[in-house]
């Protein structure tokens, strides 16, 4: 029988050459490199069976899903938006990368990856959802960052403890207070004017009488006949222009200009002199009375009205510029209705923007307008007063910091569509960073139509953001992030604003 020899079995060709006395040379065998350790065990679906491994004798059911990638963005968690610079104050958690969040309004500006073009913002907010929190925490941590803050007009004193935290005491403004701000002084524009070349005089005279224009065209359209706001034509700009040059003497190239009050500009049109007559170009006294009837009776109404006494007099307050925050109280106005805080938001705004005009550069400030909506609602002239703040925004190096409850605030300027409420809503586009905190539902459509969030944005403001206070969608630009404002107990002392509640339970 033949004998089956088994594969392999039997000497190689090396051990054949070695019985005949040659031996082949061997390649040195290198040392098996040692195993790395295993990252991941497998383990049995139920989990290892010892004691503290979590053994489940039966296997929770697991429902399968099947999506396209176009349906699969409603998970949150696929979705972050490119990530910005941790530069700025870092305000808290970005809840879809996990990482911190930080807010840098003009670093954002200067910065070409992000599509922001200013560096002002709006606020909105249902009550009670963190809006004072998330903005007063904003200024306080921008203060590390040479920021300081204006609080251009506080209705409710929710910044005076701040502001004492950090030495400094807020002016209060109403009636039987010192303090009195002339919102037509020169600021610091009219420092030097004689020694002013004529190009430099000129260019300045331009910029202070155009502010103290936009200030009388938004008081006088402030008044109201019946239910229509009083109209401010060019002719009402001319006799006022005209009127403010001859009181000021630059009409007359005095080498040192007279800071001016509304009283005193009444008075000039109530009693007109034979200059004015002729440069506003009225052929008579009679004439003059005739044509600028309504302008007088409703600049009067603002000297002898509910604010008098308050912005009709030269400027009783020394502020100082350096320090890190001042907040100008208005809450003693509140039992006069919105329409008088209204007419001092205005006027205070006005004021601060003089202050602003020759600021050098690197004095950087967060000028914050607390309930704006007062401000918009006095007509289409006070809306424009608001519009040109947050246009030269970017002149000064400033952050218009506007708070309102929500989007449709801005639409009760006026009727539906009417100038004032068109120019309201284009508001909306010279911020470019908006902060949306929580809202009702009834909101979600209006959320929709003037800021275009779209569906996954306008859910999480109207649910996950009414979950917890400091909750809040950050839209920079086009991009969107989920934010949770953090508070250090500290900073929770300084921005609560429920004492009159809590005093009462």
């Amino acid at each position: 029988m033949r004998r089956r020899v088994k594969a392999g079995a039997g000497r190689d060709v090396a051990t054949l050459l070695s019985d005949f006395g040659h031996e082949v040379p061997r390649l040195p065998q290198e040392a098996p490199a040692p195993k790395e350790p295993r990252l991941f065990r497998h383990a049995p679906r139920g989990g290892a069976l010892r004691a503290g491994r979590g053994h489940g004798p039966v296997t929770a059911p697991v429902a399968s899903w099947r999506m396209t990638s176009e349906q699969a963005p409603v998970f949150w968690p696929f979705i972050a938006a490119p990530g910005l610079p941790p530069t700025g104050a870092q305000m808290g958690i970005d809840q879809l990368s996990g990482g911190s969040f930080f807010a840098d309004p003009l670093g954002w500006t200067l910065d070409d990856s992000i599509p922001v073009t200013n560096g002002n913002i709006f606020e909105f907010g249902k009550p009670g959802r963190g809006k004072s929190g998330t903005t007063k925490a904003f200024c306080l941590r921008m203060m590390d960052f040479n920021y300081r803050t204006l609080v251009s007009g506080d209705p409710k004193d929710e910044y005076e403890p701040l502001c004492r935290a950090l030495n400094v005491e807020p002016f209060a403004v109403g009636h039987g207070m010192p303090a009195r701000i002339n919102p037509i002084s020169f600021g610091p524009l009219g420092e030097g004017w004689a020694d002013l070349t004529p190009q430099e005089a000129q260019r300045r005279a331009s910029i202070v009488f155009g502010r103290w224009l936009t200030l009388v065209r938004g008081l006088v359209g402030s008044q109201k006949i019946g239910d229509k706001h009083v109209p401010f034509g060019p002719t009402d700009e001319t006799v006022v222009k005209a009127a403010l040059q001859i009181l000021t003497g630059y009409s007359s190239g005095q080498s040192q200009l007279v800071e001016v009050t509304i009283p005193e500009l009444w008075e000039l049109l109530n009693n007109p002199t034979a200059q004015l007559i002729e440069d506003c170009r009225y052929s008579s006294e009679r004439h003059f009375w005739d044509e600028t009837r309504l302008l007088r009776d409703a600049l009067g109404q603002l000297v002898s009205g509910a604010l008098a006494g308050l912005f009709d007099d030269h400027t009783t307050i020394q502020v100082d510029w350096k320090a890190p925050i001042q907040s100008l109280s208005l809450s003693r106005l509140e039992p006069l209705g919105d329409e008088a805080v209204g007419i001092a938001l205005t006027c205070l705004n006005s004021w601060a923007r003089g202050m602003r005009e020759m600021s050098s550069p690197g004095d950087l400030r967060i000028v914050v307008r607390d309930e704006s909506w007062k401000q918009l609602r006095l007509g289409t002239e006070a809306v424009k007063s608001f519009d040109a703040d947050l246009r030269l925004s970017r002149t000064h190096g400033d952050i218009q910091f506007a708070v309102g409850h929500k989007p449709s605030d801005l639409l009760s300027a006026g009727d539906a569509g009417s100038q004032a409420v068109a120019i309201a809503k284009d508001l909306l586009h010279l911020a470019d960073i908006k902060i949306l905190l929580g809202q009702d539902a009834g909101v979600a459509d209006e959320l929709e139509r003037l800021l275009e969030l779209g569906p996954i944005a306008r859910k999480l403001v109207t649910g996950w953001g009414m979950q917890g206070k400091g909750r809040a969608v950050w839209c920079v630009g086009e991009q969107m992030y989920k934010v949770q404002t953090v508070l250090h107990p500290i900073e929770k002392d300084l921005t609560y604003t429920n004492d009159a509640i809590a005093a009462a339970a």
